[in-house]
């Protein structure tokens, strides 16, 4: 007896990391020591020693019961993009800058081709973040997960200014907020999705006109990265007061979690193109309007509040990058509430 026949292909493994490491080669930054396959990342500190007061900022997250559609579609090349993006978009969200970023993949059974299709997905987030992947560690666990299935997570660390931390202190009533245009669904509520299409491979096939495209191609669509967006923002002078990171919990959750006492906000609901996957969704599952705004990101992926005089810089800055932003509502004096109208 040995491990291969308990379940576990070493050799498996191997082929896993030398097909990868083309994707993992490509998202290296300077600060990145020893290269791969060491037992730890090494990232030097040298740049970040020439800051007045660094602060660490770090991210952690998976992709959800999102990664039950790529097993249906057997398309495994843009979930990693999901696991990264849920991860720096955090980190983007305090103001930092993502410098690395390590993945973790669970599976049932090691497919080299799959483990370096997944892993592919995820250096492309990486490299859409500008951060290093600088490690990872991929677990077969057999008896434990089906041999077809797998799971990824994986977590960032990244680095701000003190001064220059989002923190939502300043926030005042009179603040506008900025919505910057979602992808479509991202990687959150999907328990909910897969519940009102009665998500199968078959479905998944099929065309929807309002959509241009097929239910899965529609959903697999990867979590837009915020990163450049933001740094774009910063490098035109503009002061983000506050930002959040719309993910489960919607509007009415993530919102609120930037706004100091004594705020709220107003929202307009036509202030901006709601994507059509979301109004199918409320129709085909016949899904109250506050549930849909509680759960998905309704096509606002994240939302910034700056202050009136900046507000044409900012949808500039964000229009710089290929991203689309929207005044889609103001701050106002009240209990940290949100309200649509």
């Amino acid at each position: 007896m040995d491990y291969k026949s308990s379940g576990v292909d070493i050799e498996a493994g191997y082929e896993s990391v030398r097909l990868m490491k083309k994707y993992v080669e490509g998202t290296m930054r300077p600060e990145v020591l020893g290269g791969i396959g060491g037992f730890s990342g090494a990232f030097s500190l040298s740049e970040i020693q020439k800051m007045e007061d660094p602060v660490l900022l770090s991210g952690t997250d998976g992709v959800g019961t999102k990664i039950k559609l790529a097993f249906l579609m057997n398309r495994h090349d843009t979930i990693g993009i999901d696991a990264v993006a849920m991860c720096v978009n955090d980190v983007a969200c305090a103001g930092g800058e993502p410098l690395f970023f390590l993945d973790y993949i669970a599976c049932g059974r090691n497919y080299p081709d799959k483990i370096a299709a997944i892993v592919k997905g995820v250096a492309e987030g990486c490299r859409q973040s500008g951060a290093a992947l600088i490690g990872g560690e991929t677990a077969e666990h057999p008896g434990l997960m089906p041999e077809d299935e797998y799971d990824v997570a994986g977590f960032a660390v990244g680095v701000v200014e003190r001064k220059k931390m989002i923190t939502g202190e300043t926030i005042r009533p009179g603040d506008a907020l900025i919505g910057v245009a979602s992808t479509g669904v991202h990687s959150n509520g999907f328990s909910l999705v897969r519940k009102i299409f009665d998500i199968n491979e078959e479905n998944l096939k099929r065309f929807y006109p309002e959509l241009g495209m097929t239910l899965g191609e529609c959903l697999l669509t990867p979590t837009r990265i915020y990163v450049r967006m933001m740094k774009a923002v910063r490098d035109a002078g503009v002061t983000v007061k506050g930002c959040s990171h719309i993910t489960g919990g919607g509007f009415y959750e993530n919102i609120p979690r930037m706004l100091p006492d004594g705020t709220a906000v107003e929202i307009r609901k036509d202030s901006y193109p709601i994507p059509p996957i979301f109004p199918l969704m409320a129709k085909t599952g016949q899904v109250d309007e506050h549930v849909m705004y509680n759960t998905f990101n309704m096509g606002i992926g994240m939302c910034l509040a700056v202050a009136p005089e900046d507000v044409e810089r900012t949808l500039a800055a964000i229009r710089s990058t290929g991203d689309a932003g929207y005044v889609i509502g103001s701050v106002t004096a009240g209990d940290k509430t949100v309200t649509l109208h």
